[in-house]
């Protein structure tokens, strides 16, 4: 990738529509049951798709969120079991936080406890309570307690968690750089300001967050440093940010190339519509679109009760499912809902 000369146009307040914030983010997970059994069942979010890696359709794609896969609220995971584990480092997001209520981390202290998760004790950031752990892939995740709005637009799962715990959407990524300066301008390009520095005691440096307009996974800090890392199992794809229309994205994407960075053209996900670029540091971002959603092509109260097949890759589902290995999602009443559509 070639960096050209920066732009500023976001500064001026000529730049393109501003992202709310982040739509999604993607990581790379190992065992498939196993990261059904934990995201679905112990962190109680809702499979909202089931369905393949449409770059490599013998391997899964899932993705939880929400009641309603709500876009800011959806963890999604590549299951590569062959890949080794990786390890977090500069040009990575390192961190990926979610909201849940104010009062409720004793709760996940408990059913952390009760489950066996790996977790650190809390930290206070920017004057918030976060519970750092990781899932059984080491993935590095946080519980941020935050006080949700009534008006809030993420929906609540309960099939495993109460309501008055339950994960509501994303709070933030922590992205690591080697040499933040022209990411922090193409944040700001992309309309987030930057709103507060602190000292970050895991990196040795300082933690700046960057914030976006809108009320679900809003935010990104930034921390410089020299670690290295390597990608594969237990580490962040890309994260994902909501340009909610077409004609947003197509503003981004203009205002990303005029960066000197490459954005490729749009590229259809079914669900929603995309554009990707990695970043001055390396991190891999994605431009998403909000429709047409998870509920496009499942009634709302099925989401993730089959293996959805988008597109062309329907007509090649018996090939597609004898490659896949056989998964059931948790339910709460003990049974299981078996991969195979028929």
């Amino acid at each position: 990738m070639t960096d050209g000369p920066d732009s500023t146009d976001g500064e001026t307040g000529d730049g393109p529509a501003p992202t709310p914030g982040i739509h999604h983010v993607t990581c790379v997970a190992g065992d498939p049951q196993r990261n059904l059994d934990f995201w679905a069942e112990t962190l109680g979010l809702r499979l909202v798709k089931r369905s393949i890696n449409q770059d490599d359709p013998g391997t899964y794609h899932f993705f939880y969120g929400d009641a309603e896969g709500t876009p800011g609220t959806s963890m999604t995971f590549f299951p590569w079991t062959e890949l080794p584990e990786g390890e977090v480092g500069a040009g990575q997001v390192s961190r990926t936080a979610f909201r849940v209520p104010e009062g409720s981390l004793d709760y996940w202290e408990d059913r952390f406890d009760e489950r066996g998760v790996d977790y650190d004790a809390r930290e206070e950031r920017f004057g918030e309570a976060v519970l750092p752990f990781r899932d059984p892939d080491g993935l590095p995740v946080e519980l941020v307690a935050v006080e949700v709005p009534d008006d809030d637009p993420t929906t609540a799962w309960t099939a495993f968690v109460p309501e008055s715990a339950a994960i509501r959407g994303f709070h933030s990524v922590t992205l690591w750089l080697g040499d933040a300066e022209r990411t922090e301008r193409l944040l700001r390009t992309m309309g987030l300001t930057a709103a507060e520095t602190e000292a970050d005691d895991a990196a040795g440096n300082e933690r700046t967050r960057f914030a976006a307009g809108g009320p679900v996974g809003k935010y990104v800090d930034v921390v410089e440093t020299d670690r290295q890392g390597s990608s594969g199992r237990g580490t962040v794809h890309h994260v994902a940010f909501q340009t909610p229309t077409d004609a947003d994205q197509s503003g981004m994407r203009d205002a990303v190339a005029s960066m000197g960075l490459r954005p490729t053209q749009q590229i259809d996900r079914h669900w929603f519509r995309s554009v990707y670029f990695r970043e001055f540091a390396g991190v891999l971002f994605e431009l998403a679109t909000a429709d047409p959603g998870y509920a496009s092509d499942e009634p709302l109260d099925a989401l993730g009760e089959r293996l959805v097949l988008p597109g062309e890759f329907e007509g090649r589902r018996e090939a597609i499912e004898a490659e896949l290995p056989a998964v059931t999602v948790p339910r709460p009443d003990g049974k299981f809902a078996a991969n195979r559509a028929d």
